[in-house]
């Protein structure tokens, strides 16, 4: 089958079932294969000339606009809706029959399993986390989300979660409205790295996190939830210390 993916954590997820596409996004760090444009702004010509029997697309991740144009084109698209890490699976499932793949669902850890995410001076209220996606202005991540649903899987709380906006955005006087013991800068989408933390000290501690691990869904996820949980409980015990190899990858080459 001849699968183009538009979504980097489908275009990873494929790879691992032995499916590479013919093409993905620029952003799916493929450099061996053609990219097609962006995750927001693909070529849909480019598409079209290259005769997929099927584009695989993410509801949270794609447009509307392109899933439109793609459809009106002539060509089969899978369209995924991944907001939540309940989603993961029977949506992989999903895509693993529409692609032929042979998938069986390895299970998440037990919550028991995952590190106890504490407050360094003890007591039983959750650790608030504040993870700015975006800078200038300042946005983060709302409950219908797939990150923030991993954090609370976690056994954490996501600052600014209960806003009506999935990816809100937020000024000084939000920031200062809400408790928040840690602060977790995500390599992407914005990619916060070392020179650029200084900024964020005044709203809690900082802890540079590997954002694949945290916002990309598919056959990572169960090792990424307990990578995430690994990495927050040593933000909370001792110095900030580096990202995950990937994430500090990518933060190195900004």
């Amino acid at each position: 089958m001849r699968v183009i993916s538009l979504v980097p954590s489908a275009t990873e997820t494929l790879a691992a079932w032995g499916i590479d596409p013919v093409a993905c996004t620029r952003y799916c760090e493929r450099p061996d294969l053609p990219h097609v444009g962006g995750t927001k702004n693909p070529d849909i010509a480019a598409i079209a000339e290259l005769a997929p029997d099927l584009v695989v697309v993410d509801r949270e991740e794609n447009r509307r606009p392109d899933y439109d144009a793609l459809v009106a084109a002539g060509i089969e698209v899978e369209a995924l809706h991944i907001a939540s890490l309940d989603d993961v699976e029977p949506e992989l499932l999903r895509l693993a029959r529409r692609v032929g793949a042979d998938w069986r669902p390895e299970p998440l850890p037990s919550q028991s399993q995952l590190p106890p995410l504490r407050h360094r001076g003890g007591g039983d209220e959750r650790v608030r986390v504040f993870v700015p996606i975006w800078r200038r202005p300042f946005m983060s991540i709302g409950a219908p989300t797939y990150g923030a649903s991993l954090l609370a899987y976690c056994g954490l709380e996501v600052a600014f979660a209960d806003r009506p906006d999935p990816y809100p955005t937020l000024d000084e006087a939000d920031l200062a409205s809400e408790p928040i013991d840690l602060v977790l800068a995500s390599t992407e989408p914005y990619p916060w790295h070392r020179r650029n933390l200084d900024e964020l000290d005044a709203y809690g501690p900082v802890h540079l996190i590997d954002g694949q691990d945290l916002f990309w869904w598919g056959t990572r996820t169960p090792a990424a939830v307990r990578r995430v949980a690994d990495a927050v409980a040593q933000a909370l015990s001792g110095p900030t210390p580096p990202a995950g190899p990937a994430g500090e990858a990518r933060a190195g080459a900004q």
